[in-house]
């Protein structure tokens, strides 16, 4: 699964820089897919190309919040999401929308840094 910042989070930034996909944003700021990654594009479910510099709305104008498509839950990076590990707060958690195994976690960090997907 994914990672959500819920709205205990008190903006203080600490999980911001240790995502290892720039997958953290602050509320209100705008988002791309290549930011921290090696994407240059992305193909949409209609088939139509994005480009991975283009700009994205924000998910939240309030709080920091995490794009579920890049989230990996830290994996291949870390043993535990840092961003769970750093909140003063506790409010970096598991997103019930977004149920993922590991090997697609992996699978997904592989995409998003253009290397050879390693399944355990």
């Amino acid at each position: 699964m994914a990672i959500i910042i819920t709205d205990d989070c008190i903006n203080c930034g600490a999980c911001e820089p240790e995502c290892p996909n720039t997958a953290i944003y602050e509320g209100g700021a705008e988002w791309t897919w290549g930011e921290g990654t090696q994407l240059q594009f992305i193909e949409l479910e209609d088939g139509s190309k994005l480009g991975g510099r283009d700009p994205q709305e924000p998910v939240s104008n309030d709080f920091y919040y995490i794009v579920s498509g890049k989230c990996t839950e830290c994996k291949g990076f870390h043993e535990e999401p840092q961003c769970a590990a750093v909140c003063p707060v506790d409010c970096c958690v598991e997103d019930p929308d977004y149920q993922e195994t590991e090997d697609e976690l992996l699978a997904k960090k592989a995409w998003l840094h253009n290397e050879d997907a390693v399944i355990a």
